[in-house]
């Protein structure tokens, strides 16, 4: 049986499992030990588990639990709540700031705790209420809180990119300060609508109130004094210190990927102590069964993923794939749109840590022949599965914040994230022709990297 078919079938095979509702990690796994078996020594199933171990056995995915652990203890507190509060009350003035506040409350948060759903729970539990309370329409308060999230697996430490740092073995540390210029361009960009968007909902309340009409909520602008915006600022600091300490520590070499992560989280820990008084078992006990349970099913993904990839690779379907893709001569852009269409794609049903391991065989050995940066990629990479956070149908922010304003409609939800996506996608239009914009800070910390 030639390789393209034995690649067709197991395509076919994986699509199959994952359609009738297998959990992604046993389908992978389980479509895996079956074609081990058919095209496979009889042996090598006696090897499943020392491979998956062997691949698992990574100090960089070491970090991973430490840093969910860390946006746990982060999540389970007040803290989105607090660091929302101090943000609003310093931007009440600007036009649109409620809103502003929500994304730089996203930005800051995910940048602490790795994670968008955790950052869509945290910053929009406070968010979605306030802005609804203040007039803004419900598709642009979920809309802010949606893409706002989404900066979760682009700033670092986003796990995402950790995961793609081990399928590309490129530099952790590099991939993670690539990652905070295209995040301040996202926030800019997402900062610079929502004042556009806010304005115009300005002007048609005011058109309604000279027609007759009553006042929206909107036209209501709420002052603070000095005294209650000096008050916010203690409840944030303790957490600008925490992030700006696990940044001094990575990227300052004074300790590795798994040693920061597990620094952040005991800084963490000890913060929510100190300041919320969670140290008792009974409050602990929801941060260490939510860190228990991610890290676990991350984990199980992250292991079959592996031997799903180290499958592909025996029976050479990813080399065949991959020499095939060469063997069309495209141009080298348009390989690159090419393959971030086929990551679109896969967005819609599958989660990033899925589509990172699942391609990374197939799609970097051509991008890299074609001269692309594999660090640069992982970062339009990146933005392009936060896309996929944010759209239907899987679209995982969507289905959070779903559960936190169970009265948005899901119209409104789709409607109010559809300009974020185009402005993605305007992000990876820029980055395409200022490439900069992600590797300058690498090489400035880092030095050029090595060729």
């Amino acid at each position: 049986m030639s390789v393209a078919i034995i690649g067709l079938l197991y395509a076919g095979a994986t699509l199959t499992a994952m359609m009738i509702g297998v959990p992604i990690a046993f389908a992978l796994g389980g479509v895996a030990v079956v074609f081990m078996a058919i095209f496979m020594p009889s042996a090598s199933l006696d090897t499943v588990t020392q491979n998956v171990y062997e691949e698992m056995a990574s100090i960089t995915l070491l970090s991973i639990p430490l840093f969910i652990l860390k946006g746990s203890a982060i999540g389970k507190s007040r803290a989105g709540q607090d660091l929302y509060s101090a943000l609003h009350a310093w931007m009440h003035r600007v036009p649109g700031g409620l809103g502003i506040a929500n994304v730089f409350a996203c930005a800051l948060f995910a940048a602490m705790a790795g994670s968008s759903p955790a950052t869509c729970s945290a910053i929009g539990s406070a968010g979605i209420p306030e802005m609804r309370r203040r007039g803004y329409s419900p598709a642009l308060a979920s809309g802010i809180i949606a893409a706002g999230g989404t900066l979760g697996i682009l700033l670092p430490p986003s796990i995402t990119m950790i995961l793609y740092a081990v399928a590309a073995e490129v530099s952790l540390g590099r991939l993670f300060l690539a990652g905070i210029g295209p995040g301040v361009l996202l926030v800019f960009l997402f900062a610079v609508y929502t004042v556009w968007k806010f304005r115009q909902e300005y002007r048609a309340a005011e058109k309604v109130v000279a027609a007759g009409g009553k006042p929206t909520a909107i036209l209501d602008q709420h002052e603070y004094t000095m005294a209650q915006k000096l008050s916010s600022l203690p409840r944030v600091a303790p957490f600008v210190i925490l992030l700006t300490g696990v940044m001094v520590a990575l990227y300052g070499g004074f300790a590795t990927p798994s040693e920061t992560a597990g620094l952040g989280a005991i800084m963490a820990l000890a913060l929510i102590a100190v300041i919320y008084a969670v140290w008792k078992p009974t409050d602990l006990e929801p941060i260490v069964a939510s860190t228990l349970k991610e890290s676990t099913m991350l984990m199980m993904i992250i292991g079959m993923s592996l031997l799903y990839s180290y499958v592909m690779s025996y029976l050479h379907i990813s080399q065949s794939a991959a020499q095939t893709i060469v063997d069309m001569h495209p141009s080298a852009w348009l390989l690159l749109f090419a393959v971030l269409i086929l990551v679109v794609m896969l967005g819609f049903f599958l989660p990033p840590v899925s589509i990172i391991l699942m391609t990374a065989p197939i799609i970097l050995p051509p991008l890299k022949a074609a001269g692309f940066d594999l660090v640069w990629f992982g970062v339009v990479m990146t933005i392009v599965m936060e896309m996929g956070l944010i759209h239907p149908p899987v679209g995982l922010n969507l289905f959070v914040i779903k559960n936190i304003a169970p009265d948005i409609s899901l119209g409104d939800l789709i409607w109010g994230t559809l300009p974020f996506v185009l402005l993605m996608m305007l992000a990876i239009l820029i980055l395409c022709f200022v490439p900069q914009i992600a590797t300058l800070l690498p090489d400035v910390v880092m030095g050029p990297p090595r060729r």
